[in-house]
């Protein structure tokens, strides 16, 4: 279990790739334990823009900045392929919370693996910067409410396994 404090110095070892869902972004490449040794070498709070490979597309972090919004702005969300594990890095953020079994059927874009509702969210949990919240795929989530302007955070995206 790591702490996601960025308080390591050593920067992980990255090469240059390009990204399905981004278009450029790093292939992390530490040998054999690469992918678990990932966040140890990490430093969150300086880490730039983009999508880093940890185990291709089966466990990728995607390092954005985030236009904060008001609770009414924020729409749910859920992912089909992926599981998300977001982790805010510079404010605390709120996400809000629906079980997707009380969400209609709505098109998913497969492509991004999104599916968009205009329900709202029945719970909320903010989380500061240090913890983090996992979505599964029978999870609606909300991200991105805060009162900042900006959020700086990692969404790490792990693959379903079925």
């Amino acid at each position: 279990t790591y702490a996601f404090d960025g308080s390591t110095n050593t920067a992980p070892s990255t090469t240059s790739t390009s990204s399905p869902t981004s278009g450029t972004g790093q292939e992390y490449n530490n040998g054999v334990l690469g992918d678990t040794l990932y966040l140890k070498d990490i430093q969150l709070s300086s880490h730039p823009e983009g999508i880093v490979k940890i185990k291709g597309d089966d466990l990728f972090a995607n390092f954005n900045i985030a236009k904060g919004k008001k609770v009414e702005e924020a729409r749910l969300e859920t992912h089909d392929a992926m599981i998300d594990i977001q982790i805010p890095i510079n404010t605390a953020e709120t996400m809000g919370y629906i079980p997707r079994e009380k969400l209609p059927v709505n098109e998913c874009d497969s492509k991004k693996d999104i599916t968009f509702y205009e329900e709202s969210p029945e719970s909320y949990v903010t989380i500061h910067p240090g913890e983090f919240a996992i979505f599964f795929p029978q999870d609606g989530h909300a991200p991105c409410i805060s009162d900042e302007d900006k959020i700086q955070k990692v969404i790490f995206k792990v693959k379903v396994v079925e």
